[in-house]
């Protein structure tokens, strides 16, 4: 047999050994069984003596020096395989939903960065092997590295974010040992030295960092700066239309336009809504002394703007109330919603004034979703509804609308409990009352109020951007009897 002299390496800090013919590698093995793997791909016979020096030559120790402990290094492989692969798991989870149908385009971004941080632990997932194997790929090493420094850097912060709150969510037993193992992968990777064979390791480091900053910067903006620099602004109109009298009937009909635009640059939902018309009537005071009936106009109205010097004991009957466009649904900027209404008022009625006032809770788009359900009305009085039934002798008749609110960022909604927002539009006989309540748990009793869910409710708000908006007209009754007159 006239085969070139076989040199077997000494083992490297893995026990790795090198095997080379005619000083070229031609292999590796961890140990005797996969050194004669080696020898029978290059043709030698499978019982050759390993121990005859004129065929091996041995380097760093004999044919007995196999320091390679198989369970450690395996062992390593799959905890560290583990570890990138669950990250990639979570930032994928985390990030596919902002990237495909964030509210914002910076949101868009970020959602994009994660899901490719992701697929890059997923890239060194697999690097892990050849790194801890053969090391056929000089950059294994630094890809497992940056793998490692993302499950960092990006469990780090979903952990810091949740501790702001502190609140239970079943993605907090993702993160927080991830962010345990990541300590102890780069502890590892660094006492390796595992940025060997990186041709420009500090221009590698300055675009690790540079990438960093850029992820933090579009969370930041999509997340805290974007959804509060920029004001919702509703622009509410209420109107009386020319008034017709009926030729068969002794009775006015009044057209009545409500309007509501979104005249900013920041979509809203509606959490309730509802419009009223009024019928006002008073006693005339010709000595001027309605004014000191200021206090009982308090107490009765919580409004001093109803108070007058000629008129006294003023009465509101209401004619017509509804809901204007309905909770769940919402407006893009310049987009508009407009509904037109025509009451009948008997001619003979004793009225002074007619008013109409339309009034909406909005809640900012940009910084929640709220879900499908929510559009969908509950009724207090109907039996086959339990979790809503209410008997009408122990409370008002009320429509309840319920539902969830998922965060604007996907980001927050994995570190903190889903939020629910909750409407109520009652009727006391006299008005329609408007409720609108956003918690940050799901009431059991969705028909009792308490101090708890007010201060709940206050905090919510602020969170959320959720504001009133209000318009009211007012026309004197006499002047529809003298347009009809004509």
């Amino acid at each position: 047999m006239n085969k070139p002299r076989v040199v077997v390496e000494p083992p490297d800090s893995r026990g790795l050994r090198q095997v080379s013919t005619g000083g070229k590698p031609v292999g590796s093995a961890w140990s005797l069984q996969g050194l004669r793997k080696v020898l029978s791909r290059l043709g030698y016979p499978e019982d050759l003596d390993v121990e005859d020096r004129s065929s091996i030559s041995w380097l760093g120790g004999d044919s007995g020096t196999w320091p390679d402990r198989t369970w450690r290094r395996r062992s390593t492989i799959a905890l560290m395989m583990a570890g990138l692969l669950g990250s990639m798991a979570l930032l994928v989870v985390v990030g596919i939903p902002d990237a495909i149908g964030a509210l914002t385009f910076a949101g868009r971004v970020t959602g994009f960065l994660f899901a490719f941080a992701g697929v890059a632990q997923g890239v060194a997932a697999l690097a892990a092997l050849d790194y801890w194997g053969k090391r056929q790929l000089k950059l294994s090493g630094a890809v497992i590295l940056l793998g490692a420094f993302i499950a960092l850097a990006t469990n780090g912060l979903l952990l810091f974010m949740w501790l702001q709150e502190r609140e239970y969510t079943p993605y907090v037993l993702t993160y927080l040992p991830l962010w345990c193992w990541s300590l102890w992968a780069l502890r590892l990777l660094v006492r390796e030295k595992a940025w060997r064979g990186v041709p420009h390791p500090k221009q590698f480091a300055a675009g690790v960092t540079a990438t960093t900053l850029l992820a933090a910067a579009n969370l930041a903006y999509s997340a805290l700066y974007q959804p509060t620099s920029a004001p919702v602004l509703f622009d509410l109109n209420v109107k009386f239309g020319t008034p017709q009298l009926d030729i068969e009937r002794p009775i006015i009909h009044v057209p009545v336009t409500f309007r509501a635009r979104n005249s900013g640059q920041i979509p809203a939902y509606i959490t309730s809504d509802g419009y009223g018309i009024y019928g006002v009537s008073a006693k005339h005071s010709s000595d001027g002394s309605g004014l000191l009936e200021w206090r009982k106009m308090m107490d009765a109205t919580s409004d001093g703007s109803k108070v007058g010097r000629y008129v006294k004991s003023p009465t509101r009957e209401t004619i017509s109330a509804a809901r204007f466009y309905g909770p769940g649904n919402w407006l893009e900027p310049g987009e508009q919603y407009t509904q037109e209404r025509v009451i009948q008022v008997p001619k003979s009625a004793k009225y002074d004034t007619l008013e109409a006032d339309l009034t909406l809770t909005l809640m900012r788009k940009d910084r929640g979703r709220i879900d499908e359900e929510f559009a969908s009305p509950h009724y207090s009085w109907h039996k086959s509804d339990r979790q809503f039934y209410c008997p009408p002798v122990e409370c008002v008749d009320q429509i309840i609308n319920r539902g969830r609110v998922l965060h604007n960022n996907n980001i927050i909604n994995v570190t903190r409990q889903p939020r629910y927002v909750i409407s109520y539009y009652g009727w006391t006989g006299s008005n329609a009352e408007l409720q609108s309540y956003v918690l940050s748990y799901e009431p059991r009793d969705v028909l009792s109020f308490s101090e708890e869910m007010a201060e709940e409710d206050k905090r919510e708000r602020k969170r959320y951007g959720v504001a009133e908006a209000k318009a009211m007209a007012a026309v004197p009754f006499a002047q529809l009897l003298r347009a009809n007159e004509k």
